[in-house]
């Protein structure tokens, strides 16, 4: 990144899908694919399978709401103001049943532009799980 960039509340590329409304406020592609964040408007009911990644980290920050995190050895309910680190190869599940909103930074991967691959694909492409899981490994993202 060779400049400043200043996005503002409620800017950025954004993606609104079923269970969440994610708006990018700094690309993988601004930092070398060794940054992304992603401010999450997570609706009722959300549901992230089981996964894991073998290069990424993740960071969430929880703004507001709650977010249950379901790991091997542990299940943790992320509150407001509350921050988790999860490493590369933990297998991690998270869950909200009453909407929150979160911010995620991710640490080697591009997330970001695996949202926007999703935000281009049709409904079949979504009923195609070998595509599914072609796309979500692409992206460092692994489920059982």
């Amino acid at each position: 990144m060779k400049n400043k960039q200043h996005i503002k509340k409620g800017e950025g590329e954004n993606y609104n899908y079923s269970q969440d409304h994610c708006f990018i406020k700094l690309s993988s592609r601004d930092t070398n694919g060794e940054l992304c964040l992603i401010e999450d408007s997570v609706k009722p009911g959300f549901h992230l399978k089981r996964h894991h990644h073998k290069l990424m980290a993740e960071v969430f920050y929880m703004l507001s709401g709650e977010m249950e995190l379901v790991f091997d050895d542990e299940t943790i309910i992320l509150k407001e103001g509350d921050t988790i680190t999860v490493p590369p190869n933990v297998w991690h599940e998270a869950i909200c049943k009453d909407g929150g909103k979160m911010l995620t930074l991710f640490k080697n991967g591009v997330f970001d532009v695996f949202l926007e691959t999703l935000s281009k694909m049709t409904e079949a492409d979504f009923s195609n799980k070998a595509l599914m899981k072609s796309v979500s490994n692409k992206f460092d993202i692994y489920e059982e």
